[in-house]
């Protein structure tokens, strides 16, 4: 017998607030179910585990553990990565390379790390 993996749990201090910055992101709903000030919230991936949300009394201290790459699927990487720093996303570090390779950490607006890497077109160039 094996095991599936159904959700992605990201602790945070505002579990709807970051969940609506992330559907934004994914342009994913939110689950009809949840409402502001939820403990919890979910984000359902179509044929992937769903993100889930859930407020916690902790703050985040330290660098993530794990972080998502983040791939367009219809724009450029640096296109991609202007529209995330429009929707409250802070840029961390610059890893693009001359040879337009490499790719952009940014934070979420509760300081939790991700990557935006080239998209499926720019790799095929």
């Amino acid at each position: 017998m094996t095991s599936a993996m159904r959700h992605i749990t990201i602790d945070c201090s505002d579990a709807y607030r970051l969940a609506s910055f992330w559907s934004l992101v994914l342009d994913r709903p939110l689950h009809e179910d949840d409402k502001p000030g939820d403990a919890e919230a979910l984000i359902e991936v179509d044929g992937s585990p769903g993100l889930l949300f859930v407020t916690v009394p902790d703050a985040k201290t330290v660098k993530n553990r794990l972080h998502l790459d983040i791939q367009p699927q219809d724009r450029t990487r640096d296109e991609e990565v202007e529209r995330l720093l429009s929707l409250g996303a802070t840029q961390l570090d610059d890893r693009r390379r001359p040879d337009g390779t490499g790719w952009v950490v940014l934070a979420d607006p509760e300081g939790n790390e991700f990557c935006v890497e080239r998209s499926a077109a720019e790799r095929s160039d």
